[in-house]
């Protein structure tokens, strides 16, 4: 179980980061990291590694969070490989690596997929969403995001970017769940710290905010 001992007094942090601030930075997982950081990658081969002959049969274009990403992709790669480790996209987050534990989810044409089990390839003319692509280019987080934070619905918060993306996607086909069609809608995705009722009373939060918006 984590550590309840407040953030703003633990022994190496320091006093004017507030907890907020602190789940703040957590939950938006790049959100407001400069442009040059997310395109550090875009075409760079993973450790160094000069570009071996015939690479521009791998190059392709991906459709990631609105933006047109040339990329040079292996046969065989992920897309979750490629978001982490070829465009420096690494809120989604890599757990078992086996399609088990919602980590890595992200949204391909407003569906939620693991993303470690998506071949790079295969997205080629998809609209491929993220978590630093959640929010609005003002900085204003999606209703989903701020419901985490309003809530503080984690603990480690390493799980939190695939329940996030999980769930817009579900509330995409039901803006108004109960909290049990909820967990039944995100039941893929799983808790090392296994505080499941925080998280889902979190993600109802979420719910209300977009519904909320959407009226608005």
């Amino acid at each position: 179980m984590a550590d309840k001992t407040d953030f703003n007094t633990s022994e190496g942090v320091p006093k004017a980061v507030s907890r907020r601030n602190f789940i703040k930075g957590v939950i938006t997982s790049g959100v407001a990291v400069s442009s040059a950081s997310y395109l550090f990658r875009a075409s760079t081969p993973l450790n160094g590694q000069q570009s071996a002959v015939g690479v521009g049969e791998r190059l392709i274009t991906l459709n990631v969070n609105g933006q047109q990403r040339r990329v040079d992709a292996m046969k065989q790669e992920t897309l979750a490989s490629t978001l982490r480790y070829k465009l420096g996209l690494t809120g989604t987050k890599l757990g078992c690596d086996r399609a088990e534990c919602g980590s890595c989810t992200v949204l391909i044409d407003d569906i939620p997929y693991y993303a470690c089990s998506v071949l790079t390839h295969t997205v080629r003319g998809r609209k491929v969403l993220t978590i630093e692509g959640l929010a609005n280019r003002d900085g204003t987080l999606h209703p989903v995001q701020q419901g985490v934070i309003d809530e503080q619905g984690f603990q480690c918060a390493f799980c939190m970017p695939g329940f996030i993306m999980a769930t817009v996607g579900f509330l995409k086909t039901k803006p108004n769940p109960t909290r049990q069609e909820l967990a039944q809608g995100i039941s893929g995705n799983l808790c090392r710290c296994q505080d499941y009722d925080k998280i889902l009373t979190s993600l109802m939060r979420g719910a209300e905010n977009l519904r909320r918006s959407n009226r608005g």
